[in-house]
């Protein structure tokens, strides 16, 4: 049986908003130590998916964003709702008590290496389906964002997807997509059927470069991999380079953003990050110079504070990375 939890917004009339997107979000333990996990229990308690990440950076940026997705109707299942909320994410939320809310546990096996299990089977965001998306929502916003991690949950979630992505269309939504690709989740073979089978329907995929080779199954120079994505149905196509920056293909036109010097903390979410800076940019009708750059700037940012979004930038702090001094008073 599950109950629906209400956005924050009283009334029914639902407001305009920047981002929409849908997927699951786990309850995430990570190590506060580095070592094996015999030697190094303990741990913090937090939130953490890809998709709540990409919502929570386009709100911090000053962008307005909605999660929807479902949760178990259990503790960690209320973190998650608290979590998403105390960030400014407007959620529509499915509190499902026949399945639990999914955690992963996050062990710092080396001082630049984590290694992260799950348990997910059976959890309730795998439950996803077309009801828990309201069309309300939908219509009212600027861009559907989707990942491939949703797609690869179960067979309703990739339903999901499909259909919210056609609802989307039919509303003239702008329709975002990141690969994400889960090789724990499904085999290659599976999961380049399905992307390349969405491609044509987005307006905007993300990939990194081994992602972008995985789909179009050849290597190339990142141009090149932004080129054959785009000729494959997307108008956007952005490889993300990591340290490197990143290349994009936007309406037939090459573009490029060199990467920040950082000394990173923890990898994980920047890539979530560089996605909810692109798409604030692009619901704030920025051209594609901006976009990158914020987009680079927001992952660089991840990378600065462990956890998977607690360290994403406002937009009064982008320019801190190009600081000189050491002490702002």
């Amino acid at each position: 049986m599950a109950r629906p939890v209400s956005g924050p917004e009283p009334s029914a009339t639902v407001p305009a908003v920047d981002v929409v997107t849908l997927g699951e979000t786990l309850a995430l333990f990570r190590s506060t130590g580095v070592g094996p996990l015999a030697h190094n229990t303990d741990f913090t308690l937090s939130v953490g998916g890809a998709e709540s990440n990409v919502a929570i950076a386009v709100t911090r940026l000053g962008g307005t964003a909605a999660w929807c997705g479902r949760v178990g109707d259990d503790a960690f299942g209320e973190l998650i709702l608290r979590e998403l909320r105390a960030e400014g994410v407007r959620v529509h939320a499915v509190v499902d008590a026949a399945a639990p809310t999914a955690h992963m546990v996050r062990i710092a096996r080396t001082p630049v290496l984590a290694q992260v299990t799950y348990a997910r089977a059976g959890s309730a965001g795998s439950r996803l389906g077309r009801t828990d998306v309201p069309q309300e929502v939908l219509r009212a916003a600027r861009i559907l964002h989707v990942t491939g991690i949703t797609a690869a949950l179960s067979t309703t979630a990739l339903d999901t997807v499909v259909g919210t992505i056609a609802d989307a269309r039919a509303h003239g939504v702008t329709v975002s997509f990141d690969v994400n690709h889960r090789a724990a989740l499904w085999d290659a073979a599976t999961a380049c059927a399905v992307y390349r089978r969405l491609l044509p329907e987005v307006d905007i995929v993300f990939a990194g470069a081994d992602e972008a080779q995985l789909v179009l199954d050849q290597d190339a120079e990142p141009e090149q991999l932004a080129r054959r994505l785009a000729d494959l149905g997307p108008q956007q196509a952005v490889v993300k380079l990591g340290a490197e920056g990143c290349v994009a293909v936007i309406d037939g036109e090459r573009h490029a953003a060199p990467g920040i010097a950082i000394e990173p903390v923890d990898t994980v979410g920047a890539g979530d990050a560089f996605v909810g800076g692109y798409l604030a940019e692009l619901a704030a009708g920025r051209e594609p110079a901006e976009r990158l750059a914020t987009a680079n700037a927001a992952g660089a940012f991840a990378c600065l504070s462990p956890g998977d979004w607690e360290g994403l930038p406002r937009r009064s702090e982008l320019g801190l990375l190009s600081a000189t001094e050491p002490v702002i008073r």
